[in-house]
C-alpha cells in the first residue's frame, strides 16, 4: 500500500529562533545552516515576518530587509520562503493604517518572499481582508489562517470547531484571495479532539484540492499528537522545526515526527539521515547562544494560561533583562484571569504580548491597578471585535484607566484616519533625522518608530544572550573581599563586602543583600530629601525618553521621563511642583526599583 507523504515547513530560523531565543540571533550564525538545509533537500522555509523582524533591529543591530535579502540567497532561487504577518498589524504589536499594510506586501515580495502566511489574532475577519488583497495584489501567495487555543477550563462561548467553521466561512464569503489555509495554534493548547474534529469540517467546507496546514507547539506536550489527529484529518501540511530550537516552546522535530509516523500509512517528505547532519551543524553553530531552560521544557499548567512559545521566551529574556525573572510563575498563574475577561481573543502575537502585560502589571502593581494599552485598547475594540463580550467591569476599567470610550469602527479605518500614522509621519521623521526617504526606512519608521529611526541613525542597540565566559562570568559576581567604587549622586564610595558586613569608606555596617521585587505606586514614588523631592523607578526598566530638562519647571502630575519594561512605556511624573534640579539617569540606561531618577526643588 502507498503511504501518503505529509510536507512540512521548516520553521527554525523564524519561529524556532522566536520560540527559543525571543529573536535575538545573529545572521551570520545560522545563515550557513541554512544553505545545509538547502542542501539536504529542504526547500520549504519559514524565514522571517511575526517578532523576527522588529528583533532584527531592536537587539541584533541588523536590517531585517538585508537578512531577507540574506535568506533568499542562502535558500536558493527555487526555495518557498513563507514569512508571518498579523493582519492589520503586519508585523508589529499596534495596528496600521491601509497604506502601510500595502508597503508592507510590496516590501515583502521585493527581498525575496514568495508566500505570506496571514493571521488575525482575534478571528476578526474585517482585519484579514484588505491585508489579504494586498498580499494577492504584491504577487504573493496568501495562506490564510483561521487562530485556535483552549480556553482555560471552565469557559465557553469560543474557540470550538463550530466558531472555527463560522470563521472559515466568514473568510470565504468575504472573497478573499488565499492559496492555502492554515489553522494556527500557537500556544500548543488545543486538544487533539478538536483538531482532528476541526481539520475534518475545514477539509468538508474547503473547495476540493485546497491545501490545508496545521501549526502548533510542543509547549503543552501535546503537538505529535495533535499533528498525528491532524494529518488523519486529511492536513497536507505541518511545521516541524530543527534541535536545538525543537520541542519544547517550538515546534516538534523533524526527526520526532518522522519517528512517530514509522508504521502508519503516512510518510514525511524528508531524508532523515541528512537533516541528522544539518541538526548537528545547527547545534553546533547555536553552541553559544545562553538556551532558556523554560524553552526546553513541557509545562503542564499552559493549558490554563496560554502563553503560546513564541512569545513565552521572549518575555522571560526581557523579565532577565529587567532582573524580575523571579516573578515569572506568578504572571503565568495571573494568566488566566486576564484571558478569561479578555474576551478570548487567540492567545498569539499581539494578544498574547496584551495578556502577559496585564497579568506583569496585576502581579506587579495590583489586581487591574493599571491598564496595559494593548490589552485595553483590544477590550475596548480598538484591534477588532473579541470572539466574545469582554467583561464589563474590565471594559470599564480600561476606559476609565486609559481615558478612551470604546472604539466605534473598524481598524483600518480608525487607523487610515489617525494622523499620527501611515507613510506621511514616517516620512517626517525620517526628514527629521535627516534619513533617506526610501519605502524600506518608511516601513520601519512606520513599524519599529523610535526604535527604528535610532538603528537607522546607528545608534541601534545589542540584546543578545550569549553564554558567558567564566572569567567574564566571575568579574560580574560580588565576591566576599572585593571592593568596589559606588557612585551616588555623583559621589563616590569605597564599598568593601565581607561576610555579612559591609565597609563604607571605612566605617562597617552589618548587612545582608538579596533582591528587591516590591513595586509601589504604579507611575512613580518620591521621597523628600535636603536637596529637594526623590522620584525613583516603580519598576526595573529601560529609561526610553527624558522629557525634561535640568532646570525646566514642572507642575505635579508632569511627565519626566519614560520608563520602558516589557515593552510597555511607564510615564514619570512629578509628584510636586517645582524645578528639575538633578537628571540621574541618561536614555538607555537600565535602572532597578527604587532608583532614584530625578530630583525637584
Amino acid at each position: 500500500m502507498s503511504k501518503k507523504r505529509i510536507k512540512f515547513m521548516c520553521t527554525a530560523f523564524r519561529d524556532g529562533f522566536q520560540s527559543v531565543y525571543g529573536s535575538r540571533v545573529f545572521s551570520k550564525d545560522y545563515l550557513p545552516v541554512v544553505e545545509a538545509a538547502r542542501d539536504a533537500g529542504l526547500s520549504y522555509f519559514e524565514s522571517g515576518g511575526g517578532a523576527s523582524f522588529q528583533s532584527l533591529f531592536f537587539y541584533c543591530r541588523e536590517n531585517a530587509f538585508d537578512v531577507m535579502d540574506a535568506f533568499r540567497k542562502a535558500a536558493g532561487p527555487d526555495a518557498n520562503l513563507q514569512t508571518l504577518a498579523r493582519g492589520v498589524n503586519v508585523v508589529g504589536l499596534d495596528s496600521q493604517p491601509a497604506d502601510i499594510i500595502a508597503l508592507h506586501a510590496k516590501m515583502f515580495k521585493k527581498h525575496g518572499v514568495t508566500t505570506i502566511r496571514n493571521f488575525d489574532a482575534l478571528n476578526d475577519v474585517n482585519n484579514l481582508i484588505f491585508s489579504g488583497k494586498s498580499i494577492a495584489d504584491a504577487g504573493l501567495k496568501h495562506q490564510v489562517c483561521v487562530t485556535m487555543m483552549e480556553l482555560p477550563p471552565g469557559c465557553s462561548g469560543a474557540h470550538d470547531p463550530e466558531f472555527y467553521m463560522k470563521t472559515l466561512r466568514s473568510i470565504l464569503d468575504a472573497g478573499i484571495p488565499y492559496d492555502s489555509v492554515c489553522f494556527k495554534d500557537a500556544s500548543g493548547t488545543s486538544a487533539p479532539s478538536k483538531v482532528y474534529e476541526t481539520i475534518k469540517l475545514a477539509r468538508k467546507m474547503l473547495p476540493e484540492g485546497t491545501v490545508i496546514d496545521f501549526h502548533t507547539h510542543e509547549t503543552a506536550g501535546i503537538g505529535v499528537t495533535c499533528y498525528k489527529a491532524a494529518i488523519e484529518a486529511g492536513a497536507d501540511f505541518i511545521d516541524l522545526s530543527m534541535a536545538p530550537v525543537s520541542g519544547g516552546t517550538c515546534q516538534p522535530d523533524i526527526l520526532t515526527m518522522w519517528h512517530a509516523l514509522r508504521g502508519s500509512e503516512y510518510d514525511l517528505d524528508v531524508d532523515v539521515e541528512k537533516v541528522m547532519g544539518v541538526e548537528e551543524f545547527f547545534q553546533d553553530s547555536m553552541k553559544e547562544y545562553f538556551l532558556p531552560p523554560e524553552a526546553v521544557r513541557v509545562d503542564p499548567l499552559i493549558p490554563w494560561s496560554p502563553m503560546p512559545g513564541g512569545a513565552l521566551t521572549a518575555n522571560t529574556q526581557m523579565l532577565r533583562d529587567n532582573n524580575l525573572m523571579h516573578k515569572y510563575n506568578q504572571i503565568i498563574k495571573a494568566m488566566e484571569e486576564v484571558v478569561r475577561r479578555g474576551g478570548f481573543g487567540t492567545s498569539v502575537t499581539p494578544v498574547s504580548q496584551f495578556y502577559f502585560q496585564q497579568a506583569f502589571n496585576n502581579v506587579m502593581f495590583g489586581p487591574w491597578e493599571k491598564i496595559a494599552e494593548g490589552y485595553g485598547k483590544m477590550v475596548l475594540g480598538y484591534y477588532g471585535k473579541t470572539p466574545v463580550e469582554p467583561d464589563p467591569e474590565i471594559v470599564k476599567i480600561s476606559a476609565e484607566k486609559l481615558g478612551m470610550a470604546p472604539a466605534d469602527n473598524i481598524p483600518i479605518e480608525i487607523d487610515n484616519s489617525n494622523p499620527a500614522k501611515g507613510m506621511a509621519p514616517a516620512r517626517n521623521a525620517l526628514k527629521e533625522a535627516g534619513l533617506l526617504e526610501t519605502d524600506e526606512n518608511i516601513f520601519i519608521a512606520a513599524t519599529c518608530k523610535e526604535k527604528g529611526i535610532a538603528f537607522l541613525l546607528g545608534k541601534g542597540e545589542m540584546g543578545v544572550r550569549k553564554n558567558e565566559k567564566e572569567e567574564v562570568k566571575a568579574s560580574k559576581t560580588l565576591s566576599t573581599g572585593s571592593s568596589y567604587t559606588v557612585s551616588v549622586n555623583g559621589k563616590n564610595y569605597t564599598v568593601t563586602l565581607d561576610h555579612g558586613k559591609t565597609i563604607v569608606n571605612g566605617k562597617v555596617y552589618s548587612t545582608s543583600i538579596r533582591e528587591s521585587d516590591k513595586v509601589n505606586d504604579p507611575v512613580q514614588m518620591a521621597s523628600g530629601t535636603p536637596d529637594g523631592t526623590e522620584i525613583k523607578a516603580p519598576l526595573p526598566g529601560k529609561v526610553f525618553k527624558i522629557i525634561s530638562d535640568i532646570g525646566d519647571h514642572v507642575e505635579t502630575g508632569d511627565t519626566i521621563l519614560i520608563l520602558e519594561s516589557m515593552k510597555m512605556e511607564t510615564r514619570i511624573n512629578s509628584t510636586v511642583s517645582g524645578t528639575v534640579s538633578e537628571l540621574l539617569v541618561s536614555e538607555g540606561d537600565q535602572v532597578q526599583t527604587n532608583d532614584v531618577l530625578v530630583l525637584v526643588s
